[in-house]
Parts: structure tokens; C-alpha cells; sequence
């Protein structure tokens, strides 16, 4: 499979799926009724950031171009560059990605505290001043409670797009604050067609992607580009010759492990593996087959790990043979 590229929101002009949203948003504004701070909820993957660059640039000035949707803007407007070079003086935008490039585990105080300052300007060159937050969840406590403080005193011509996919994990006073705009999975067969219009995957794999993102295209293209389908098929394998385990193929699994990639390849192999463990304990389930507390344990045991293996640095490779080892215990009760 060639290398599939993902780009990065602020890079994406077109949105699917989302008209209902981008509808409501556009009303608002021609109304003049643009409310101060927008909460953008919704699964990973379904457009929520690529829907803030999208109302950024058109509120920053770029006119509409139907071609691209009801917030579209053409590529090539002044606004459009600006926005892709990072370089708009009106717009500010905090995520988890650091000066350096490498993603941090939460977006820190410091940077939430640039909002306050950042409003307190009148915009440069833009209708609005815009600030987009990729993503809320990833604020840590004191960055949260200095957003407060923002939403508090609503500054003139400012607008607050925050994008959260988990927002029942924010401060209520936060999502007191906010007009939310809700975000849907597409259909899977949508999905599915997303992800084959951008990559080289057949027609069955691509259903599988989107399957498995749950239909957020963003998402099946991410999944794509790290080689899912190979690690879906290893833990369809792994879980197929229980209670017996390969030792080598698991050795050979844990290699993908390491280097810059492998952090991304252990949570993706402990997410298709938490998955069909769910699938089949709701199959036993389903034909009265016992022994359902032990495959529970073991999925919880799946969900567990890779946050202890970040937050605590534990050894990738022996908290994959941890969860094989439970899963044995399952497949043997």
C-alpha cells in the first residue's frame, strides 16, 4: 500500500456530511447573532476541526465559494494563505502539538493564558478575531480554568471555536458558556467511500476502515494511513489460537512497538483487540455461553494498560504479554 498522507485540518477545504452544522453556524452569523464561543461535539474523526477552519477563514474574510460548501472559501484567497502558513495575525489557534512539532500529552496553562491577551486586541486586518482549540479535553486543569475566565467577559468581534470529543469531561461552567454544535459519524458506505477517494485500498478493506472509526472518515483515513487492517488481522489471529499463544508472533507484533511510530502501533493493536473481545463477549452473551466475567476482566484490562504504559512508562512488550496471559485465562474458563 503506498504511504498515505493526512492532512492536517487548516489543509482541508471540502467537508461531508456536516451541511446541518455548517447550515446553523452560517445562519447565526448572517443574522449577526454569531454567539461568542462555540463547542464543536462529536466523535474523533467526523470534522469538528476541519469545521473550525472552515467558519475561521469565511469569519476572517474570505468569501464564500459554493464549490466548496456552505463554508467554503477558495484555496487560493490571501485569508486561505494566511490561515495554512499560520501566519493570519487573527487568528490564534492552541492544540497539542508544540513549538517543536511533537505532540505534548495536554495542551499546558501557558498557552491557554495567550487567549485572554489575544482578544483583548482588536483584529489586525479581519472582521473577528478567531480562536480555535484542537482539542478542548486536552486542557489540563489550570489551562481549563483560565479558558473560563475568557468565556466570563466575552470579548467584541471575538470568536471561540472549541473542538471537544469527549465534552461531558469538561467543567460545566464551560459548556455553560457555549453554543454546541453537534457533529454525526457518516454512513459506513459514505465512510467507506471517503477513504477509497484517498487511498489505494480496496472495497472491502475500506468498509472494514470505516467499521472500525465507527463511520468518522477523518478517522478511517488516520486508521489507513497506520496500517489498521494489518494489526485488525493480527489480533483476529491472536485471538483465534487461544488458549494457545505464538510467542513469536507476539515477539514480532511488540517489535512494531518501538521507534517514533511504535506508541501509535500498541494503542492501535490494543484497540482491535479491545473491540473484538467486546464483539465476542456479546456473542457468548447472546447464546447463553458462560464465563462472560472473565473476558470482561480481560477487556477492561485492554482498556487499562496502554494509559498506565503512557502515564507510567511501563515496557510495551510486557503489557502486551500481560494482556495475552489474561486472555488465555478467559479462553481456558
Amino acid at each position: 500500500m503506498a504511504e498515505i498522507e493526512v492532512p492536517h485540518p487548516r489543509d482541508v477545504h471540502d467537508l461531508s456530511g456536516q451541511e446541518a452544522a455548517e447550515v446553523a453556524f452560517e445562519a447565526a452569523r448572517a443574522r449577526g447573532r454569531l454567539h461568542h464561543a462555540w463547542l464543536l461535539t462529536g466523535p474523533e474523526g467526523v470534522g469538528k476541526a476541519t469545521f473550525a477552519y472552515r467558519a475561521a477563514r469565511r469569519l476572517l474574510g474570505a468569501p464564500a465559494d459554493p464549490r466548496h460548501g456552505v463554508l467554503g472559501s477558495d484555496p487560493g484567497h490571501p485569508v486561505s494563505r494566511q490561515v495554512a502558513a499560520r501566519s493570519h495575525p487573527d487568528l490564534l489557534v492552541l492544540e497539542r502539538e508544540g513549538p517543536d512539532g511533537k505532540p505534548r500529552k495536554v495542551i499546558p496553562v501557558d498557552d491557554a493564558r495567550r487567549l485572554a491577551e489575544f482578544f483583548s486586541k482588536s483584529p489586525a486586518s479581519a472582521p473577528h478575531r478567531v480562536a480555535i482549540i484542537d482539542a478542548a479535553d486536552d486542557l489540563n486543569v489550570n489551562a481549563a480554568n483560565a479558558i473560563l475566565k475568557t468565556l466570563e467577559e466575552p470579548p467584541p468581534r471575538g470568536v471561540l471555536l472549541m473542538v471537544s470529543h469527549s465534552p461531558g469531561r469538561l467543567l460545566p461552567t464551560i459548556r455553560s458558556r457555549c453554543r454546541r454544535l453537534a457533529f454525526q459519524p457518516l454512513g459506513l458506505e459514505e465512510a467507506a467511500a471517503f477513504v477509497r477517494a484517498r487511498t489505494d485500498v480496496n472495497d472491502e478493506e475500506a468498509f472494514r476502515l470505516a467499521r472500525m472509526a465507527d463511520g468518522a472518515p477523518g478517522r478511517a483515513l488516520q486508521l489507513a494511513a497506520a496500517q489498521a487492517i494489518a494489526m485488525d488481522d493480527a489480533a483476529r489471529d491472536l485471538l483465534a489460537d487461544l488458549p494457545q499463544l505464538d510467542e513469536g508472533r507476539a515477539l514480532l507484533l511488540a517489535e512494531r512497538f518501538r521507534g517514533g511510530e511504535g506508541p501509535t502501533q500498541f494503542n492501535l493493536l490494543f484497540e482491535r483487540l479491545a473491540d473484538r473481545v467486546h464483539a465476542l463477549s456479546m456473542d457468548r452473551a447472546l447464546h447463553g455461553i458462560g464465563a462472560l466475567d472473565r473476558w470482561a476482566q480481560a477487556w477492561e484490562t485492554l482498556q487499562r494498560l496502554p494509559r498506565e504504559v503512557e502515564a507510567l512508562n511501563l515496557d510495551r512488550t510486557d503489557a502486551l504479554f500481560t494482556a495475552l496471559s489474561e486472555l488465555r485465562q478467559a479462553a481456558q474458563a
